[in-house]
């Protein structure tokens, strides 16, 4: 089995590099001379668990290789993954299928033999027959069929998503083509993985339903987040009340800053366009788009208000700048409302991200780059977390106290707990839980005698 993988980015690195260690010959191809180059000479463009080791492995095997010639990538190939960027439309939020159709029109006269063409990027209904459109009318003797194969990988996990995923959608027309897709999902068989075979527009629907039902579900634990915090609930018991029936289950119930990164955003915005289009309006995922807006806005506000309401002069440690941890994704992240926020404020801004720094430098303006928690926490006035990282999750709090000007922390992911910072001396914030004082010291006795 020969594969194509147009687009090197995210989804394309990834499936093609999972395809070639399931033992079929992958090239990836990219316009980017220079993102070509660099994956040649083994260098990662992203910060993926695990993905640099594996195309490692796969390239010096040869079963891995990159290119920017994608007539000759094209030509020896049973199937062609398209897995180029959708992002947002500028003004109406629909999925820009630019980079859709162009890869279409130059991969059709590059066609030799049957072939499949998938569409692997997150596209619209009724993308895959503009696609097949699109080749027809380049390459009226091309033989070949679309296909639409949604990804379904979470950043950082997305090296075990691939292998042992809750599930593969093949939206095919032929025999043929389903065929042929069985071949390329054959060594998850092993796995018992559940392959459905339904039809090109449920395929691509599939995908933004998913996307867009998980996204509620963050927007809703969240809203019922604040609410708590307003009639003196804990979140995390609700939710946990709420997971433990089989109907909802815990997945996604998990209060924090408002949800991020390269999916969620721009799938809601692109469904709720679609709906508007075709007449049948998403007002629940337009609700969540607004909400989660909201939400970030609003956790600028939680911050200054925890600093007694100003944060005017005064510096804050920021820690995490990710949309979640384990990446290096800085789309749409909290952090990009908040900052800014704290900054017009009037605060000085000190951060630290484990990994997303290099992005961050690009997206966010006058802040102090630190190297570590700790050196972000020396001589500012309060912390806050806003990306759960591993290397938050046990700091040392006698260290920072000392570090920091005032005991002050917003946890904006809930990875302490209010009893244990209470403990530790700290003024302590957190999402959808009463916020807790230093405990009391205890006096000391002082005894006198005659």
């Amino acid at each position: 089995m020969r594969i194509a993988m147009i687009g090197s980015g995210y989804v394309g690195l990834v499936t093609g590099t999972c395809m070639s260690e399931f033992g079929f010959d992958v090239v990836c191809v990219d316009k980017d001379a220079a993102k070509i180059a660099a994956l040649k000479d083994g260098e990662i463009p992203i910060f993926e668990p695990g993905l640099a080791d594996l195309v490692q492995t796969n390239a010096e095997s040869g079963r891995l290789t990159f290119s920017t010639d994608l007539a000759t990538s094209v030509a020896d190939a049973d199937a062609v993954f398209i897995a180029v960027g959708t992002p947002s439309r500028h003004g109406d939020g629909f999925a820009d299928l630019s980079y859709v159709y162009a890869a279409a029109e130059e991969l059709a006269p590059a066609l030799r033999g049957y072939t499949v063409v998938v569409d692997k990027s997150t596209v619209p209904v009724g993308t895959g027959r503009e696609v097949a459109g699109i080749i027809r009318k380049a390459a009226p003797n091309a033989d070949f069929d679309v296909v639409s194969n949604p990804e379904f990988l979470r950043e950082g996990s997305a090296i075990n998503d691939f292998m042992r995923p809750d599930r593969v959608v093949v939206g095919a027309e032929t025999e043929r083509a389903e065929g042929l897709m069985e071949e390329v999902y054959r060594p998850l068989f092993l796995h018992e993985t559940p392959i459905m075979m339904t039809t090109l527009e449920t395929a691509e629907l599939t995908k933004y339903a998913a996307n867009a039902f998980l996204a509620a579900k963050v927007t809703f634990i969240n809203e019922i987040a604040a609410l708590c915090e307003i009639v003196g609930a804990d979140v995390q018991d609700v939710a946990r009340g709420m997971g433990l029936d089989g109907r909802i289950g815990a997945k996604f119930l998990h209060a924090g800053p408002g949800f991020g990164g390269s999916c969620f955003p721009k799938d809601t915005l692109a469904l709720a366009a679609q709906g508007q289009k075709a007449g049948s309006p998403m007002s629940i995922v337009e609700a969540v788009v607004q909400a989660n807006d909201s939400r970030k806005v609003a956790m600028g506000e939680k911050i200054i208000a925890a600093c007694g309401g100003s944060v005017e002069g005064k510096t804050i440690a920021v820690l995490g700048l990710t949309f979640k941890p384990n990446t290096d994704d800085m789309r749409a992240a909290p952090s990009l409302v908040i900052v800014p926020a704290l900054q017009a404020a009037g605060a000085t801004v000190r951060a630290y991200d484990p990994e997303g720094m290099g992005e961050a430098k690009e997206l966010l303006a006058h802040v102090t780059w630190c190297d570590d928690a700790y050196d972000a926490m020396d001589g500012a006035d309060a912390l806050v977390i806003i990306t759960e990282w591993n290397a938050f999750r046990s700091l040392d709090l006698d260290r920072a106290t000392q570090l920091l000007k005032s005991p002050i922390m917003v946890d904006l992911r809930n990875i302490y707990s209010p009893e244990e910072m209470a403990a530790a001396g700290f003024e302590y914030t957190s999402i959808g839980r009463p916020d807790t004082k230093p405990a009391a010291q205890p006096r000391s006795v002082t005894s006198g005698g005659a």
